[in-house]
């Protein structure tokens, strides 16, 4: 079985900065792209009407935690991601590399084992079972199990986590295209890493393009590093990719990270923060951050954001919505999960359509201005 490819067709460029379309076996999706994070099948507190009502795209979900709840073959019984979870859009699966960040399990050559997060069982994952489970749930594009050091990190474990990386991604590949157990041309795209190390990312990046991956990723970022580091990071990467595949820089999606990401020719997108910040009273507007746990807000009549044209705002004020965050009514994690979601794709469609009219540097004064504070 062959894959199909996920050409990139840029339609319009502005500097680095390209805005274009992304095919795929089900479809297309016009790229900037943010991806919300749907970790076990679903974005916390929406579900997917709520996701096509506000124009997501592509909705990205974990491997490591569906193949343990409630298991990739259940997953694959019930009609795979989509229809499982109810999206119509583009799916994409997260190898389960960023958990070797985040629960710092046991890593030799041959893959990882991890305790089970809701049983304590042991769970193991090498590249082959990362490949044969997300072709099991199904998704659009698949992503190779890297391995994603925690920052800062001494040169030897960098050089370490690019070596496996390195050799688990030509495993991933091989195993991809020979499995009959997936979906027809599921997509697989490679992960550089290499921390922020300019040459170490050089040369992650070419021994994954010498693998001919659908598309790749920056991984391995995001995870505490300042921001100036990340982004050069990013530009030592970017220049090395294919032209004609998506980019796709992994965790990121604050709005200052975002436009100057797609500055220096980035792609796609994911990010915890717009939803996770709902749920703590955190909203996000184009003049900045906003706490809605602020007394100053309680007798407010005023919506989240003028002129937002978003469900929440439409509808219900700041004191009503503060009201619900302070009580613990779990409607106002989905109000403000709502809002915050269509301020992040807004600012990607403001950003895809300055690349085409040569005026990026424009929105990126203005998020630079309201969220650099």
């Amino acid at each position: 079985m062959t894959t199909s490819a996920t050409p990139l067709t840029v339609a319009a460029t502005d500097g680095a900065a390209r805005a274009g379309t992304v095919t795929t076996a089900r479809g297309t999706f016009a790229t900037p792209c943010f991806m919300p994070v749907g970790t076990r099948g679903a974005v916390k507190a929406l579900d997917a009407a709520d996701l096509e009502a506000l124009g997501a795209q592509v909705v990205l979900s974990n491997t490591y935690h569906l193949m343990l709840r409630p298991g990739a073959e259940v997953v694959a019984a019930l009609g795979g991601l989509g229809r499982f979870s109810g999206w119509s859009g583009h799916t994409l699966t997260d190898s389960g590399g960023f958990q070797v960040h985040s629960l710092s399990p046991a890593v030799d050559d041959d893959g990882v084992s991890f305790t089970s997060v809701y049983d304590g069982s042991p769970v193991r994952l090498t590249p082959e079972r990362a490949v044969e489970v997300q072709g099991l749930i199904g998704a659009d594009i698949q992503m190779v199990l890297d391995v994603c050091a925690t920052l800062p990190a001494p040169p030897e474990v960098l050089r370490q986590a690019v070596e496996r990386t390195a050799a688990w991604a030509a495993r991933a590949r091989d195993h991809h295209r020979r499995i009959e157990a997936r979906p027809p041309h599921q997509a697989i795209y490679g992960i550089v890493q290499g921390g922020t190390d300019p040459e170490l990312r050089m040369e992650s990046a070419s021994r994954t393009v010498e693998l001919a991956f659908d598309g790749y990723a920056i991984g391995g970022l995001s995870v505490g590093e300042p921001r100036e580091e990340l982004l050069a990071a990013v530009e030592a990467t970017v220049p090395i990719l294919p032209a004609d595949r998506p980019r796709y820089l992994m965790g990121v999606g604050d709005p200052i990270g975002l436009v100057e990401a797609v500055a220096r020719g980035v792609d796609l997108f994911d990010c915890v923060a717009p939803t996770r910040g709902a749920r703590h009273g955190q909203v996000w507007t184009r003049s900045g951050r906003l706490s809605l746990r602020n007394a100053a807000h309680a007798r407010d009549d005023r919506p989240l954001e003028e002129g937002c044209t978003c469900p929440t705002c439409h509808r219900w004020s700041r004191g009503y919505l503060r009201h619900l965050l302070l009580v613990g009514e779990p409607t106002a994690w989905r109000l403000l999960s709502v809002h915050n979601l269509a301020f992040v794709l807004g600012l990607v469609a403001r950003v895809r359509n300055a690349i085409g009219e040569g005026r990026l540097a424009d929105v990126r004064a203005e998020v630079a201005a309201a969220w650099g504070r």
